[in-house]
């Protein structure tokens, strides 16, 4: 079996095997992609056996976009942006507190391991790289957390209709990871014309903030 996560040492670099492969084209390797502008492209051990204890994430992303809510159960996160701006939200499970972080060109974010987050473009386009502490990362995707578990689950834990939220994750038929998807007609609708409802607000750190604000 393999080793993964972190390694303190070289110890799978063998001095009698010759020097292992250190170079790679990570652009091979497509982690995700929802169209030319909205992609991610991937860097593990799978490419680079060498490499152990860390990952690497190419992410390229359009405003209207954003690498949806998830979170990495065997691995922390850095965010660094190339270029353009971005919003990258933290649920902080100890204090069950949401933080937003905007971060442009030169300033980074850290994700703990195990904590809820996305990323969404503030810019028209932005470009960043992702480092993890794990050459085998995992990710836990929100879509799949909506669509995978049944409906009654969701009336029986929190007393909402099962039936309404059917109804309302029907759309999530796979994976979203870059979303919303090309065809979601809310997409077209309200991110593509930039239209918000007003009335919805969302409570950051205690405090009411309209949607506008966000």
């Amino acid at each position: 079996m393999s080793k993964s996560g972190f390694v303190p040492d070289n110890s799978n670099i063998k001095k009698s095997s010759g020097t292992p492969n250190l170079s790679v084209n990570y652009k091979q390797n497509v982690l995700f992609k929802r169209n030319d502008q909205n992609i991610a492209y991937q860097l593990t051990s799978t490419q680079l056996p060498a490499m152990l204890g860390g990952a690497f994430v190419d992410l390229y992303m359009t405003k209207g976009h954003m690498r949806e809510p998830h979170w990495h159960p065997n691995a922390w996160e850095l965010d660094v942006v190339v270029s353009g701006e971005v919003q990258v939200s933290i649920l902080d499970p100890d204090t069950t507190s949401m933080h937003n972080y905007r971060i442009k060109e030169g300033e980074v974010v850290f994700i703990p391991m195990g904590w809820w987050h996305w990323i969404e473009p503030l810019s028209e386009e932005a470009h960043l790289h992702l480092f993890f502490n794990n050459d085998q990362f995992e990710s836990t995707e929100g879509s799949d957390v909506l669509r995978l578990t049944p409906p009654i689950v969701f009336q029986k834990a929190y007393g909402v209709s099962a039936n309404e939220v059917a109804e309302a994750v029907a759309p999530i038929t796979d994976t979203v990871v870059l979303g919303p998807p090309n065809n979601h007609s809310f997409y077209q609708k309200s991110y593509l014309k930039d239209e918000r409802d007003e009335r919805i607000v969302v409570k950051i750190n205690e405090k009411v903030v309209p949607a506008k604000d966000k």
